[in-house]
């Protein structure tokens, strides 16, 4: 046994060498030597005693070597060798490095090192090293920016769209046009993997993309018009809001024409008028149960709840056509309470708990189908029940829903 562990022992030390030379070859080599040596200084007459107290030799006139590294790791470095207060020399990186720099023989007594990290999502940090110190390795440790994309939401309804940003702090933004729509700037923002996915699902007949950018502390989104847009004269319209439940800060920019005409509202109001009893009846409503077991409760109030979106007024008409072709002009909640939606106090009590009303994911979904595009259907549905769920997700759930509706209509036939 005794012998094995001499054996082990060996082979690690023969072998540390190599091991200990591959960890420096991953490091990046950046040198930053400038092409003048300092000035004489009384350091440089007695460094040779000096030498003696520190080390050997070697302290003074070997060149010195710093390892950089980051938390995270991966920020990109800028160098600038100081003297004097002028710049000397400038090189960039990538943590982790090792840089050299000249000897302390060679290096003025101010000489100084100021490193200079970025990384995308975090604040960018600036530290200073004398170039005669004895630092062998810093730790550079970047705090994220203060504000973070939580949550993005989408929605296309009657040739108008609207995308909302939940932002953890209030967002400070600019809007820039650009070729093909606009540039949303979000400054000292990061983006979470969600919202990034969610950004990246966004399409309708106005919007062709939201690209989502990180460079360095702020946060980039290119919104990417359809062609029909940008040859319609679109405008951005900006609303701020608070959700004091998530304790989340909301901004929308609403995407509507310049010059608005009664085409779409008429469009609206006829495709209502085609919803029949038989839409939000019998198996109708077994798709909608499915539908509602699927969502989530708090999020369905919220996206059918009012809120100063251009939406309100179509949800409230129909609001008010569902208890038109429900048997005594009125809503039935889930807890039995009705209310008749021709009279005004009780059609503004009915929407403030549309989430809760039977029938109405039913009408909404008949609504859709009757007003947009078949290529646009689901995803307008999406935004106006379930904009905080993905697209592939909620898709999912349809196609459950729609499977329950074909297997109850199965067996009434």
């Amino acid at each position: 046994m005794h012998r094995i562990t001499t054996l082990l022992l060996a082979f690690v030390l023969a072998f540390a060498p190599s091991l200990e030379g591959r960890s420096e070859e991953e490091l990046e080599v950046v040198e930053l030597i400038p092409d003048k040596r300092a000035s004489w200084s009384p350091t440089s007459l007695f460094s040779p005693i000096t030498s003696l107290f520190r080390g050997g030799p070697a302290h003074w006139y070997s060149q010195r070597e710093i390892v950089v590294r980051t938390t995270p790791p991966g920020a990109a470095l800028d160098f600038f060798y100081v003297r004097r207060s002028f710049q000397r020399g400038f090189e960039q990186g990538d943590a982790p490095s090792k840089v050299v720099l000249p000897s302390p023989f060679e290096a003025g007594p101010h000489d100084t090192l100021k490193v200079r990290a970025f990384h995308d999502g975090y604040r960018q940090k600036e530290v200073s090293i004398d170039v005669r110190g004895h630092e062998k390795e810093i730790l550079i440790e970047l705090e994220p920016v203060a504000n973070s994309l939580v949550g993005v939401t989408h929605l296309y309804f009657a040739d108008r769209a609207s995308i909302s940003f939940l932002t953890e702090e209030h967002a400070t933004f600019r809007v820039q046009k650009t070729p093909d729509g606009y540039s949303l700037i979000l400054l000292e923002t990061g983006v979470t993997p969600a919202a990034s996915e969610s950004l990246g699902a966004a399409n309708d007949a106005l919007v062709a993309g939201l690209v989502p950018q990180q460079l360095g502390q702020d946060l980039v989104v290119r919104l990417q018009l359809t062609e029909v847009a940008r040859e319609g004269e679109m405008e951005l319209r900006q609303r701020q809001s608070y959700d004091a439940v998530r304790r989340l800060n909301r901004f929308s920019i609403d995407i509507a024409p310049k010059n608005p005409s009664a085409s779409s509202v008429q469009r609206a109001h006829a495709a209502l008028a085609r919803v029949r009893v038989a839409d939000v009846s019998g198996c109708a409503l077994r798709y909608e149960e499915t539908l509602r077991k699927k969502l989530d409760a708090a999020g369905l109030a919220r996206a059918l709840t009012p809120s100063g979106s251009f939406t309100d007024p179509y949800l409230r008409a129909a609001m008010r056509r569902l208890g038109a072709v429900s048997p005594g002009a009125a809503v039935v909640l889930a807890d039995g309470t009705t209310y008749r939606t021709d009279l005004p106090i009780e059609l503004s009590a009915a929407s403030s708990q549309a989430a809760e009303v039977r029938g109405y994911l039913a009408l909404l979904r008949r609504f859709v189908t009757e007003l947009e595009d078949k290529s646009y259907r689901r995803e307008t549905l999406r935004g106006l029940i379930a904009p905080e769920v993905g697209p592939s997700d909620f898709d999912a759930i349809l196609d459950e829903s729609e499977v329950a509706e074909r297997l109850c209509l199965a067996r009434a036939s």
